[in-house]
């Protein structure tokens, strides 16, 4: 599902985002991370590649 990016209802709750919600929001919109997440998930892939950090 795509959000008209120009409805500012749309995005209303980015206000209340801190600086790692905010990161989560652009990082889950990457079309490239989507498609390497199921390789992550199932550690054929290295989540560091992407800069993050899962507490173990």
């Amino acid at each position: 599902m795509t959000k008209d990016w120009q409805d500012e209802a749309a995005y209303k709750h980015f206000d209340s985002l801190d600086l790692s919600g905010l990161a989560w929001e652009c990082l889950r919109r990457n079309s490239d991370y989507r498609a390497n997440y199921p390789q992550m998930r199932d550690g054929l892939k290295s989540p560091a590649a992407w800069g993050l950090r899962f507490p173990g």
